[in-house]
This record gives C-alpha cells, structure tokens and sequence, in this order.
C-alpha cells in the first residue's frame, strides 16, 4: 500500500543517538530503529567506519557490528579496511552500495523535465533531461519523463534495486487552456506515474510533492541547510514558493498545500497577478518583475543579463535589482517574523538576486523584523542549484527504506 504523503514529509535527521524506543518496545522494534539509524549516517555522511559509528549513535561496538552485517547482507552497505597506517586491527569501514540500490527522482519544471538515477548515499548516478513543451499540464510530462527514464534503464544492472520513485512539480503550472493552476500534485499524477514505472520492479512506490518543499529537503540534508532544523527556502522560477521546515520536518500543510508566499498580498495597491489577486508578493520579486524594472523583454538568458549588467554599474540594471531586493527584504522580514527559522536559503532566480542584492535584503530585514527573530537569521543562497529537486525527490524516495531498511527483503 502507498504510504500517506503526509507521513513521508519526515526528513531523516541523523542524530548524536538512536531515537529512544517507546516504552513497551519489541526487541525487532528497536533493531529496526537501529538499523535504520546506521543506514541513514552512512546514507547522509558516506562511507564510516565502525568504530566512529559506535561513538556516533551511541552503541556498543558489537551491536554496531552485527547491524552492519545485516544490512551487508541485505545488499545495501558494503564493509572493507580503511585505508590507513595506523597500528593494530583496523576499524571496517561501512559504505553504502549506491550503484546497486536507488531511487528515481524525476523533476516537472516549468521549461523542462528532468529524470535522475541517484544512489543510496545521495550519489547522481545517472541523469536526463528533455525541453518541456509549452502550454503543457504536469500530468502531459508523464509519458516524456516516462521515456527518458526507460531509456535510462538500459543501463541499469539487472541486480540493482530500485527503491521507489519520487516527482518534483514546480509551484505553478499552465494548463493547455491557458489557465494558471496553483497547488501541489495531485492524485492524478501520482496514479499516471506509478502506472508508467510501475513496471513489476522492486520500490513502485510513487511519491510527489511541491519543487519548492522537495528542494528545502534537499538544501536540509545535503546542501547549506544541512543540520539546521528551522529553515525557509524560497525558490523562484516562473513564481515564488517556500519550502518551511519546522523542528526539522517540512510543513506542508493541508493536501501539500502550504508554502504558497508568492501569493503574499504585499502590495494592494500593486500589479494584478496571474491568481487573480492583487499585489503578490511574486509580482513585486519574480523574474518579471526584475525585467520589467530594468526595461528588458523576457527572453532567455534575459535575467542573468540584468544581474550581470547590474554587477557592471549600469544605472538602470542596478536600479532595478535595488528595487526587488528591498521587496525580497520586505516579504523575508514578514516570514521571519511568523516563523522564527534559524536560516532563509535563496534558491532557483532568487539566488542571484539574492547575492546581487544582499545588502539591501538584509537592511530591509533590519528594519522590519522582530530583534529576537533577526539577531541570530542566518541568510544563505542555495548550494545544490538546479539539482536540488532531483535530490530532495531522492531523499524522499528513501525515507520508507531509512525508516525500515530491511522490510524490502533485499537479496545480496
């Protein structure tokens, strides 16, 4: 049966310790949370040895050593001598088999579609990508996503584990009518997709969720965000969305939902916007609204050439990077102030704009934002760029197996 997406919105923390057992625990039930806890540190960490796993989650060197057996002869780890000059007998060193065990994580965005292979341990193993048509639904790039990703398969070895498959969907899509859809994937997607990839593999599981939550998973595991348990990501494309971790898991909100900023009245006396409302907070900071102020068409390549005019001091470039980075401040000091996180990451435009701009975002924020809530705010860009939805989809796709890494029955 397919887990809830709700259940699954748990990125998989790595802590100093295993999670203390529930009272009244089997003892199945705290080697399944051991298991899981020796899988995830390799997972998240890479290849550790198992004397520095002890000291890490806290167990005995010989409990450490059978879970690492087990889980070497499930095929998902593998054990080996470090590499050192140290004397006495070496500590084996457990490596996760990311060329035989993976997940496929696609990525729907709004000018492309995107597939990868990436293995247990966060490596990209493999990845595609095909120009996504205009005018055209999330649910019309099933069957092109389904085409890269076979293609893909090819090379694929016949032992290898595919763990399940995971889907990125940008904030907003066009249908083929024209008109803007704003809200998470729905079950129809879901159920095309499972129906294309659910090929009689091992992991059909299919999983879907927001580009801008998936990509706050990524930057949280594996990116500039990694250890940090409150978080904002917002991410820009064609509009705006955030991606809120709380306490070190993502809110989504009823039906995946959440996250919606762009649509943030700022301004209500400002520009229409595509949802139907007045004054987004997309139209004062999307890409848009960047061109627009710089007096520029939108064409491709149009925004970078805005940043880079502006880095070279042309009067109207800058002018109109000044101008969005104030309303970038305005609208983070206004989420800062509702969230409290420790750090606000910029990804996908607003990145750039974010670097090109930073002075005024942070004195904007200054200005605005509560002194408990400011003082300790880190704000950072994205580091995993345009991979970081197929990476957060990944992670997704290997939560029920970090969670339970024996319940596949995984053959050596």
């Amino acid at each position: 049966m397919r887990p809830p997406l709700s259940a699954l919105h748990r990125p998989g923390r790595t802590p100093a310790v295993p999670a203390s057992p529930s009272p009244g625990a089997s003892q199945e039930e705290i080697r399944r949370q051991n298991l899981g806890a020796v899988l995830r540190h390799v997972h998240v960490h890479g290849p550790t040895s198992r004397a520095e796993l002890t000291t890490r989650l806290g167990l005995n060197r010989s409990t450490i050593g059978a879970l690492a057996a087990d889980l070497a002869a499930a095929g998902l780890v593998t054990e080996g001598a470090p590499v050192t000059t140290r004397r006495g007998r070496p500590s084996l060193v457990v490596s996760p088999r990311s060329n035989r065990v993976y997940a496929q994580a696609l990525s729907i965005e709004p000018d492309r579609l995107r597939v990868a292979r990436i293995g247990l341990g966060g490596r990209v193993l493999d990845l595609r990508d095909t120009p996504r048509p205009a005018g055209t639904s999330a649910v019309d790039a099933v069957v092109p996503l389904a085409a890269l990703a076979h293609e893909m398969d090819r090379d694929v070895a016949a032992d290898s584990i595919r763990v399940g498959v995971a889907v990125a969907v940008t904030d907003t899509t066009r249908d083929r009518d024209g008109r803007i859809r704003i809200g998470g994937p729905d079950e129809t997607l879901r159920a095309d997709i499972e129906a294309a990839f659910g090929d009689g593999r091992p992991g059909p599981t299919v999983l879907a969720g927001d580009l801008a939550d998936i990509a706050a998973l990524a930057e949280h595991v594996r990116g500039v965000a990694a250890g940090v348990d409150d978080l904002i990501y917002l991410h820009g494309s064609h509009g705006v969305s955030a991606g809120i971790i709380i306490e070190g898991r993502l809110v989504v909100g009823h039906g995946g939902r959440s996250g919606k900023v762009g649509h943030m009245v700022v301004n209500p006396g400002g520009l229409p916007c595509e949802c139907g409302s007045r004054g987004c907070w997309q139209t004062e900071i999307g890409e848009a609204a960047l061109l627009r102020h710089a007096g520029r068409n939108a064409t491709p390549g149009a925004v970078q050439e805005v940043l880079r005019a502006a880095a070279d001091g042309e009067p109207e470039a800058a002018a109109a990077v000044a101008r969005v980075a104030d309303w970038l401040g305005f609208g983070v000091a206004n989420l800062v102030n509702v969230v409290n996180p420790d750090t606000v990451v910029f990804g996908g435009s607003l990145r750039e704009i974010y670097l090109s701009g930073a002075d005024v975002v942070r004195q904007r924020l200054d200005e605005l934002a509560l002194p408990a809530s400011r003082e300790h705010v880190q704000l950072l860009p994205a580091a995993l760029g345009p991979d970081a939805a197929l990476i957060g989809a990944a992670e997704l796709a290997f939560a029920h197996l970090l969670a339970d890494p024996l319940h596949i029955g995984f053959a050596a």
